[in-house]
């Protein structure tokens, strides 16, 4: 058997186990994973704007309140492990391209790469914190710091107002795939029952708007950064949904879209029960 031969069947063992069992079960667990984030974020966000939250309402802000629940040690690894599910699933895309039509296109592929990129990075945080080597920072610190370092290099300016307007544009197509379910093709929901169709609707549509609206916000902050020359006015998570509270309609504006991201915690469980993968 020859070395091309040996190639090609190394590779179709790998797509099977890309595709099988193994693949399917990292990427529930990783959905999974990201609803407790999501869920635990917009919970922190809701005592926000009631005024009883004295937690930072982003990620470190959600590795932090579980850590003190019962058996948060336990939970921590099992959320890091969930999410370096979820990595390695968007790996098993970019390499061997995306379930549906045109998955295996750059078009699908790239995304699914720039996906795992950011899960290892996350589910790394995650694990991190959970060993007690940090991991857990805050969101806002982290954003004003990088955007303060892109700033330095030549054409820092313009890179941090394209890299905000991206994220902006990202959360338009967010909200906008929310608002037309455009989740459902993603979805075995043919045998499902009405009341679950419902449930996924109502996550889906409101959860995706929801999160659109904040990546939104936080791309438009990191435009106004690049074009005042001033890296503190980018913000994290945790301040990005603060301002929501000082436009007129106060906090209950930051009370919806907190619930918002609630939902979309709930519609990632959906995902992790009812998603082709």
């Amino acid at each position: 058997m020859n070395a091309r031969v040996l190639a090609r069947t190394g590779r179709g063992h790998a797509r099977r186990a890309a595709n099988g069992a193994a693949a399917e079960g990292a990427a529930r667990a990783g959905l999974t994973a990201r609803g407790v984030i999501y869920l635990l974020v917009g919970i922190l966000a809701l005592r926000i704007a009631f005024g009883g939250g004295d937690r930072q309402a982003d990620r470190g802000g959600a590795l932090a309140e579980l850590s003190d629940r019962p058996f948060g040690a336990v939970l921590l690894w099992a959320l890091g492990a969930g999410l370096v599910g979820m990595a390695l699933w968007r790996l098993s895309e970019a390499v061997f391209g995306v379930t549906g039509k045109d998955g295996h296109t750059a078009k699908k592929r790239l995304p699914a790469a720039a996906r795992c990129v950011f899960y290892a990075f996350v589910a790394y945080s995650v694990l991190a914190f959970a060993a007690g080597a940090g991991g857990g920072g805050s969101s806002d610190r982290q954003s004003r710091d990088v955007t303060a370092r892109v700033m330095e290099l030549p054409a820092g300016r313009w890179l941090v107002g394209a890299a905000g307007a991206a994220i902006v544009v990202a959360g338009v197509v967010i909200a906008v795939q929310a608002l037309r379910r455009t989740y459902r093709k993603k979805m075995k929901l043919g045998g499902v029952d009405r009341r679950a169709r419902l449930l996924v609707d109502v996550t889906g549509v409101g959860g995706g708007t929801a999160r659109g609206i904040v990546f939104a916000v936080a791309g438009a902050f990191a435009v106004r950064a690049a074009v005042d020359y001033a890296p503190d006015r980018a913000k994290g998570l945790d301040d990005t949904l603060r301002s929501f509270a000082d436009t007129a309609l106060g906090p209950w504006l930051l009370a919806c879209v907190a619930a918002g991201l609630v939902l979309f915690g709930v519609f990632s469980f959906t995902l992790a029960r009812w998603r082709r993968v």
